[in-house]
């Protein structure tokens, strides 16, 4: 029997974040009575864009998205949500017309008023104020199976002098303690045994309330540490993986926190960003690569297995081939297990925006870009080389894909989080997505593992 329920398709562009609000919208839908999820753009009455706003590469794929799915389905009715939306919705809108509504992302509990008025044929614009309480039920998750993100806080108050996200998300704010807990034995109950914790920083969770509104503060006067103590007891066959911790404020007492609980995995993704103190200072941060270097030794000297991720931006205003050569040897030092390098993006209403011309910025991104193959070289050597370290060891392998045609499972064990990391290729055709097999690492192919059942 045909259902009389209204169709919605959400394309999510950009970071696990806007997973998370894609499947909170998803959510506010469904509970209307109203609507239900299809997994095909041709079969929905409503497709949503859940768009990324963060640097001008990320604007482009969103607004290039739009246009295609405006070509593929002129007739059907389409929405602009998510971070570019919010962010310059209100200034694009007259003239984006192949989208019928925009949509912020302050609020998603909003989304299916906002979605009825679009269906109804009114071509409109909501960017709904901050909720009292955040509204994160969700019942559908988009990620693989047996995986899924637990959003921890929304917004920032560090306030980096190059970072759009307060401007587009907002000052910290902390979920309710008991609101996560909550979410994540959610997530348990549907069978996810890798909980991923996200936020802008997590470290800073709490310190909102104790160390006072849109103040990121001491850390050690947060609840962080409490809240994974607590996330760790839950029952359950589960293990936590934390995404993002600011080095400057990083908790002195994690590691050990971590060491004594078997289920936080030692994966700890520390953006450094550079490593000249020059560069760092005029990014708004405080560290220097000494301290850097003491925060990974002090992790590995308590977690000897620990795997460090980090990201590095080149081309800020004020680099000169003096501060590559430190970030060099940095990196050389540090010896990080994944690294993302990228290029800097002046974006609009930050503070170090006006700091050159569009032409000098320019001329620096090119000369960063070929920093940035120097720098890509020197740690994918890295990279493998610590890949190394785990061939000829047992390990579980969270499977996410089955090759049907080569008799291939594709999973990650705890060195690789998702999305961003290599893989474990497993040889066997016994298993499905979602199932945790015990497997011995046989070779290390590029940044990829391989294994064999155990």
């Amino acid at each position: 029997m045909k259902s009389d329920l209204k169709k919605i398709y959400i394309e999510n562009l950009g970071c696990a974040k806007n997973q998370v609000d894609a499947e909170v919208m998803l959510d506010s839908l469904r509970e209307t009575g109203e609507w239900e999820y299809c997994e095909l753009p041709e079969d929905a009455d409503l497709i949503i864009i859940n768009t990324c706003g963060f640097i001008e590469p990320a604007r482009e794929e969103s607004l290039n998205t739009l246009f295609g799915f405006r070509v593929r389905y002129p007739e059907k009715k389409i929405i602009m949500a998510g971070c570019l939306s919010e962010r310059y919705g209100r200034q694009i809108s007259g003239e984006l017309i192949e989208a019928d509504g925009f949509f912020g992302n302050m609020n998603l509990s909003k989304i299916a008023l906002f979605a009825r008025q679009v269906m109804e044929g009114q071509r409109t614009e909501l960017y709904p104020d901050l909720p009292d309480r955040e509204y994160f039920t969700r019942k559908q998750l988009f990620s693989f199976p047996g995986s899924g993100y637990l959003k921890i806080s929304e917004g920032c108050s560090h306030h980096c002098r190059y970072c759009a996200i307060p401007l587009i998300r907002g000052d910290l704010r902390s979920r309710p303690f008991d609101e996560i807990v909550s979410d994540a034995k959610n997530l348990i109950s549907q069978g996810v045994v890798e909980i991923n914790l996200i936020a802008q920083d997590l470290a800073a969770y709490g310190t909102d309330s104790s160390g006072g509104r849109g103040s990121p503060g001491n850390p050690e006067n947060g609840q962080f540490l409490d809240l994974l103590e607590t996330l760790s007891s839950l029952e359950g066959n589960h293990v936590i993986r934390m995404l993002y911790i600011h080095p400057d404020d990083f908790p002195t007492e994690l590691p050990r926190l971590v060491n004594a609980r078997a289920n936080i995995l030692p994966y700890f993704d520390i953006p450094f960003q550079h490593a000249a103190i020059p560069i760092l200072h005029g990014m708004g941060r405080m560290g220097s690569s000494g301290q850097y270097l003491d925060l990974i030794g002090g992790i590995r000297e308590t977690l000897p297995d620990a795997v460090i991720r980090s990201t590095f931006m080149l081309g800020f205003p004020g680099e000169k081939r003096k501060h590559i050569d430190e970030l060099l040897g940095f990196v050389e030092k540090a010896q990080l297990d994944w690294a993302g390098i990228f290029i800097y993006s002046p974006e609009e209403g930050t503070p170090a925006f006006g700091e050159r011309t569009a032409s000098a910025h320019k001329r620096a991104a090119s000369r960063a870009e070929g920093w940035k193959q120097e720098l890509e070289h020197l740690q994918n050597s890295i990279t493998e080389k610590q890949l190394d370290r785990w061939v000829g060891r047992e390990f579980d392998v969270l499977i996410e894909e089955k090759i049907e045609q080569e008799d291939l499972l594709i999973g990650r064990m705890f060195a690789q989080a998702p999305e961003v990391d290599g893989s474990t290729v497993v040889l066997t055709d016994s298993g499905k997505p979602g199932d945790i097999i015990r497997c011995g690492i046989r070779r290390r192919v590029g940044i990829d593992l391989e294994a064999v059942v155990l």
